[in-house]
This record gives structure tokens, sequence and C-alpha cells, in this order.
């Protein structure tokens, strides 16, 4: 009897000691959120929608201040907007692609400012075509837009120093158009702009592959598609290639603020012939005089 009474007590002595233990309050403190890439913008004014950019150097170069003369086409965007009506945030990094603008959690800071009525729109394709798993970038994504996928493991990813699942250029595509329209936002995609290659006098098109990809994904969830690579190659058959060439000081991808200014009336005029030209409302007076553009 003492036997099971001394059992007893001592059962009840480490109950009492463990619930106090369960019941102390944690030393650790919270996890902390990343902070937010400073080096990239914010809406400026909370109150109104937004226009999200979201894509590659050939959105936003640098830091959008046109260093060594180059210029995406998101930064003089601008000029066709009416900044009191809606806020445009050119978050394009250089150097990603689809796959890495992801990886590298561009897209967690983008999406978390997304609201409803909001607009993304996304440029990617550029740097898709690079290898998987080198130890420069590893931004490669596989071509198409298919469910195929590639597991680095073994050797892991050399930038990250992770396992990685890498996946098609349509399943990045896919995943930043469901995230948009679940933050109730609205997703436009654009096909890559062409770059300075040319065959029998024309501008060489990419509707075989990245803007063709693009093309599809945005026809397989019916969202606005802007065909901005054949805009502008149309535009730069018109003017010739002793034209053009000037717009590219560096490299056959790369625009001076020339080239960038010329892409960004391409970017209004495919806007402008969305269904229900969904952002002619905020449009300045500089968008009246640009065409409607014809990519089909």
């Amino acid at each position: 009897m003492r036997r099971n009474s001394l059992v007893l007590i001592i059962a009840c002595f480490v109950l009492t000691v463990f619930s106090q233990v369960q019941a102390a309050p944690s030393t650790q403190p919270p996890a902390q959120k990343p902070a937010m890439d400073p080096s990239l913008p914010i809406p400026k004014n909370p109150a109104l929608r937004t226009l999200f950019l979201i894509g590659d150097s050939t959105v936003r170069n640098g830091s959008g201040n046109g260093a060594d003369s180059l210029w995406g086409w998101g930064d003089p965007l601008v000029d066709f907007f009416d900044m009191s009506k809606i806020n445009i945030v050119n978050r394009a990094r250089g150097g990603r692609s689809s796959r890495t603008y992801i990886t590298e959690g561009l897209w967690d800071e983008t999406l978390a400012m997304v609201k409803p009525g909001d607009y993304v729109l996304m440029q990617f394709g550029h740097n898709d075509a690079s290898p998987l798993d080198d130890a420069a970038r590893a931004r490669g994504t596989l071509p198409g837009i298919g469910d195929e996928t590639q597991d680095i493991w073994n050797p892991i990813n050399p930038i990250t120093k992770k396992r990685e699942t890498v996946h098609a250029f349509g399943w990045y595509m896919r995943k930043y158009v469901k995230d948009t329209l679940a933050k109730g936002a609205t997703p436009i995609i654009c096909s890559p702009i062409p770059r300075n290659n040319w065959k029998d006098d024309k501008v060489v098109r990419n509707d075989g592959a990245y803007g063709g990809w693009a093309k599809q994904i945005a026809s397989e969830f019916h969202i606005g598609f802007v065909n901005l690579n054949e805009i502008i190659a149309q535009r730069y058959d018109a003017m010739g290639q002793t034209q053009v060439n000037p717009l590219f000081p560096s490299d056959h991808t790369h625009t001076s603020r020339a080239g960038a200014e010329i892409n960004a009336e391409a970017v209004v005029s495919g806007l402008k012939v969305l269904p229900g030209n969904p952002l002619s409302r905020y449009f300045s007076p500089s968008a009246t005089s640009i065409p409607e553009g014809n990519g089909k």
C-alpha cells in the first residue's frame, strides 16, 4: 500500500511540473518575416489600385536609373498613366527567369502587396533558356508548358545549396496567374520583347518558343495577353535594321532609353486591344495618340 501511494505521489509531482513547463511562456522571440527588398519600389498611394510589373532586365534594368545607358520598358511606361489614379510599381529584377523570380522570394514579396482590383503585368522568357544548374546563376527552366520536371539533387543547386525540382516555363507562369487570381487581382501576360536579331530583313520572332508559350498560358486561363514580341517586331521591321541597331547599345537584348520608350508604347498599344480595355481609365493624355497594337 505504501509503495502504491509513493508511486502515485511521484506521478502527481511529475504531471504538475510538466504542466507548468508547458504553460510557461516561450523565451524565444517570434519568427521574423524577411525584410522587403529596399531596392524595389512599393505602391506610393495604397488607397489607389496598382499595376505591378514583374519580369527581367528588359522590364527594369539595374536600379531603373539608366546605368550604362540601358533601360527597361517598365520605367518609361509610367508616362502613359495618370499617377493620381493608379500606382505603377516596377518590381522586375535583372537576370531573373520565371523560376528564380519565385525561388529568390521576389514573387512572395510582390504578391504580399497585391490587393483586390490590382493588376499584375508579367514578362518572362529571356533568361529561361539558361542552364538549369550552372554555378553562375542556375536560372533555366524546362522548355514548354507541360508537367515535366528535373530534380537538382545530386549535385544540389550550386547557388542556393538546396535540393530543387525544376519545372517547365509554363508551370511557373501558371503559378503567377493562379496566385494573382487568388488575390482578386487581374493577371496580364506579355510575350518577351524581340532581340536585335534579323533574318531576311525582318526581326526574328519567338512565337514558336517563349512568346508562343506565354500566349498559350494566357489562353488557358482566358486572361489578357499582350503580344509584345510581335507588336515591337512589326515596328522594327518598318524602321529597318540600320535604324534599330542604335537602340541596342551593348548587346542584342538590352535597350537604350529610346528603345525602352518604343517598347513602352508597344505595351500601351497592346493593352488597348485587350477585351474591355481594362486599363484605359488610368491612361494619361500621352497614351491617347498611341494606336492600338496589331499583335495577332
